[in-house]
């Protein structure tokens, strides 16, 4: 055996240590790793039942609590108010909305926010439950599916939610009048919608209005309904008169507009949400938008055109036929003094009036070879608004119609009118003038001092007048007076009696007997006498003859 074999032998019988490898980990640390794992899991269960947060900006804070305001969905409470700040430019508020976890899909484009609380206007009154239970945030959910978190806060509730089925349109006006969020829409006067917004569109300078159509009344919305405004009392002057129309008492309140397919109009196919429509300031307006004119005319008028206004009416025997569109110089001929008077006609109906006339085309050539001549009217006295008549002049010379540019002539024909009127008043009152009326008046004036001096006079002879009965009623009141009626009695039987003395049985009636048959018998002395001296004047010396041959009495031979 060699070395080597014995040396590595004796290597195989000596001990050797085992290597044994120690575990990484002991069961002591299962404690803290489980207890960092709930903890781990008990957070993002606390952050997961958070929910998402939601910011809202709005202008003030007023009724916003931080921990107390609730956000709710349909009266159903989806969150809580957990914060709220300023904003960095200090014109508004950031309000941190807590939304529950199961409710985060209510954060999408087009959530609208808004506060609850009470609100009293000339058109609603809304939010009084909060005076119990405080004010909330309610959330409105958008039609997007896309998350947002950031929004702005309406800082009016809108009339209607957009869950609500119904047609919802754009109104556009020049001008605003009282018409208001909340103001009634109605149909021939029963309501079926309201004004959601009211918005100035600075760009275009115009307003636009936000409507609401209930979902029951949204098939009487066609491509040819009208709408206008009914707010207030409309009172109007015009070539047809005075025109009074009032509204709804609410509409005189809060504003309102109508809407309707006007008379003649076409209605149309139905329209879907966000269709714009005109608002007109009034209904006759909003009829005449139905009118659709063919034909633009110039008139030349030799005469004053006063009380003629755009948009006066063009008449054809009293028929609405187009209107007035323009009054200016611009479109006369150089050195031509008449007025020009632009108009805008439909031939079409002025075709269906004249008779044998079937192509439009040709209307006004014909009808102005037939004697029709434009004139101005009046239309009211009143007002002294004016207005085009085409009629046919009889016997008129025949005409062509002539061009002026993109304007077609009608011959013109001047007729009594306001203003000849107008000038007989004034001439009239030239006459007038040229009296001598300050003459006049200073005669009245001598005259009413007269009158004074006269009513001067009269009014002391009241006071005379009146002292007398003064002092007739004192003389009325002595005892002495009073005690007259008594006399008078005394004195009307005295009266009484002596009357009775004269009658057939009083003794003063006996004595006028005897003293008249006295009388009689001394008027047959007399007479006897006046006989004797007659016959024989000298018996009055001699006295009276006795002799026994007197003779009788006859005749002288």
């Amino acid at each position: 055996m060699s070395e080597e074999d014995q040396q590595q032998e004796h290597q195989d019988h000596e001990p050797r240590a085992v290597v044994r490898h120690r575990r990484r980990w002991s069961s002591v640390w299962v404690v803290p790793v489980v207890a960092l794992v709930l903890a781990g899991w008990l957070v993002f269960k606390h952050y997961h039942d958070k929910g998402p947060m939601a910011y809202v900006r709005f202008q003030t804070a007023e009724s916003i609590e931080a921990g107390k305001t609730e956000v709710r969905c349909r009266s159903v409470k989806v969150g809580v108010v957990e914060k709220v700040e300023l904003s960095k430019d200090l014109l508004s508020v950031v309000a941190e909305l807590r939304i529950d976890p199961n409710s985060d899909y209510l954060l999408r484009d087009g959530t609208r926010f808004w506060v609850v609380k009470p609100r009293v206007s000339a058109s609603t009154i809304s939010g009084l439950g909060t005076l119990i239970t405080g004010a909330y945030i309610e959330l409105e959910p958008g039609d997007s599916q896309a998350p947002v978190n950031h929004y702005d806060g309406l800082e009016q509730p809108p009339v209607t939610s957009k869950s609500v089925p119904g047609l919802r349109l754009t109104l556009v006006a020049d001008e605003a009048g009282s018409l208001t969020v909340n103001s009634p829409i109605y149909y021939l006067g029963f309501e079926v919608g309201r004004v959601e917004s009211r918005i100035l569109d600075t760009e275009n300078r115009r307003v636009r209005f936000d409507v609401f159509i209930q979902d029951e009344y949204a098939n009487l919305v066609t491509e040819g309904t009208c709408f206008w405004n009914t707010s207030g009392i409309d009172v109007s002057a015009g070539a047809d008169g005075f025109k009074l129309s009032t509204p709804s008492l609410q509409a005189m309140i809060t504003g309102g507009t109508s809407f309707a397919v006007p008379k003649g109009g076409v209605p149309g196919a139905p329209v879907s949400d966000g269709a714009v429509f005109t608002l007109y300031p009034d209904e006759d307006a909003a009829k005449k938008s139905i009118f659709v004119p063919n034909h633009l005319c110039l008139l030349f008028f030799d005469q004053s055109v006063r009380g003629l206004t755009v948009g006066a009416p063009v008449e054809f025997r009293g028929l609405p036929l187009g209107r007035v569109v323009e009054i200016s110089f611009k479109h006369s001929p150089p050195g031509d003094s008449r007025v020009p008077v632009v108009i805008e006609i439909d031939s079409d109906t002025l075709a269906k009036a004249i008779e044998n006339i079937d192509n439009s085309k040709d209307v006004l050539d014909e009808a102005v070879k037939r004697g029709l001549r434009a004139t101005l009217s009046t239309g009211s006295l009143l007002t002294g608004a004016r207005y085009v008549d085409l009629n046919f002049v009889p016997n008129a010379p025949p005409m062509q119609v002539t061009r002026l540019g993109e304007y077609e002539i009608i011959p013109t024909k001047s007729g009594a009118d306001f203003a000849q009127l107008q000038d007989e008043v004034s001439a009239i009152l030239a006459q007038i003038k040229a009296l001598p009326l300050d003459e006049t008046l200073r005669k009245f004036g001598t005259a009413a001092d007269e009158i004074a001096i006269t009513v001067k006079d009269v009014r002391s002879t009241l006071d005379e007048a009146e002292a007398a009965m003064a002092q007739a009623k004192k003389l009325l009141a002595r005892d002495e007076t009073q005690n007259l009626t008594k006399e008078l009695d005394a004195t009307l039987k005295q009266v009484r009696s002596s009357v009775e003395s004269l009658g057939p049985n009083g003794a003063v009636q006996g004595d006028l007997s005897r003293t008249l048959d006295e009388l009689r018998a001394a008027l047959r002395a007399f007479k006897t006498l006046s006989d004797s001296i007659d016959e024989k004047p000298n018996s009055l010396l001699f006295g009276k003859d006795t002799s026994a041959n007197k003779e009788p009495k006859g005749k002288k031979k």
